[in-house]
């Protein structure tokens, strides 16, 4: 099938009730956020893991669809694969610790073994320079980092493990005084900390090239498995962490041409979102939202596109 010939942007709206949608390790697990504006972040590799996630469960083992950044995986040995294929009669190709491209033709050959058998090479790119070097490919699909609409409060709960990891801990417990009077269950507890968002709306914005397309041969079906996995990642990605994670919208622009017909941040700026309360819409910014309650669901939001104002050569489409 051949690449697509259109230019494509993005609105992609997903929301998180009572978790964490992407933690910070370098910061005690705490949401990540602006801290200019308190808003929540999510980084677009969180998203596009979870998007590699839903193809692997959705495409597993049909030819094109395998993963290169995948968890447990030597990156190196896929890279092999691909000189392998290229150099069938090399015998050194199997054992060798190093490997580069003897000439210009076939580092293109290996790149394109990396583009027509890996889903996110072909859509995200990767860097490949390793040992076994597989060059660079700059993919057709990229995703800005997602920001909650409202700043968002993260809150900080206390959780209690019931069992002890070893022996020894159970004794220390007894023998530090941890046990109240007449409680063996407190012998074994444990504290922690939770981090959690009661709620927040993010937005993100996406971007596919035609022209890179067509260098790394992403297709009309590789589209459509990018918009159902933004539609259902989140439902084949449950952890108690992360609370309750969906897809609530996506708008696509869709341009006539490969180049484009439009500017992208006049398409972004057609997709608007209030704050709902009592039937009323408040501007994000305005003054009105400063006394209204925090949004708890999705239905204190009012999502809303300028489709009269979508310039000619540019087709809106509303997935969901």
């Amino acid at each position: 099938m051949p690449a697509i010939q259109n230019r494509y942007e993005f609105v992609y709206l997903f929301d998180v009730t009572n978790g964490n949608p992407n933690g910070d390790p370098d910061a005690g697990n705490l949401p990540r956020l602006d801290p200019e504006t308190n808003k929540g972040l999510v980084t677009d590799v969180c998203l596009k893991r979870k998007i590699r996630n839903f193809a692997a469960l959705s495409r597993d083992g049909e030819p094109r669809y395998g993963i290169y950044v995948q968890e447990g995986s030597i990156l190196n040995e896929k890279h092999r694969a691909a000189y392998v294929a290229v150099r069938p009669d090399d015998k050194e190709v199997a054992k060798s610790p190093k490997l580069s491209p003897k000439n210009d033709e076939e580092e293109k050959a290996v790149r394109q073994f990396m583009c027509d058998n890996f889903f996110d090479v072909r859509s995200f790119g990767a860097v490949m320079g390793t040992k076994i070097n597989c060059g660079q490919v700059r993919g057709p699909v990229q995703m800005s980092f997602a920001q909650s609409v409202e700043p968002i409060l993260p809150l900080e709960i206390s959780i209690t493990r019931m069992a002890a990891t070893t022996i020894a801990e159970k004794e220390k417990a007894k023998g530090d005084g941890e046990a109240a009077a007449g409680d063996e269950r407190s012998d074994n507890r444990t504290m922690g900390r939770k981090h959690v968002v009661p709620y927040g709306l993010y937005r993100s914005h996406g971007y596919i090239s035609a022209s890179l397309a067509g260098k790394t041969g992403f297709d009309e079906d590789d589209l459509g498995l990018l918009w159902t996995a933004l539609e259902q990642m989140f439902d084949h990605d449950r952890s108690a962490a992360r609370g309750e994670m969906a897809g609530r919208k996506l708008f696509l622009f869709r341009h006539d041409s490969a180049l484009g017909n439009a500017p992208a941040h006049r398409l972004f700026d057609l997709v608007g979102v209030k704050r709902r309360f009592q039937g009323e819409d408040y501007d994000l910014d305005g003054p009105g939202t400063d006394n209204l309650p925090p949004a708890r669901r999705f239905a204190d939001y009012a999502v809303s596109v300028d489709a009269a104002n979508v310039p000619a050569g540019v087709t809106l489409i509303e997935k969901f």
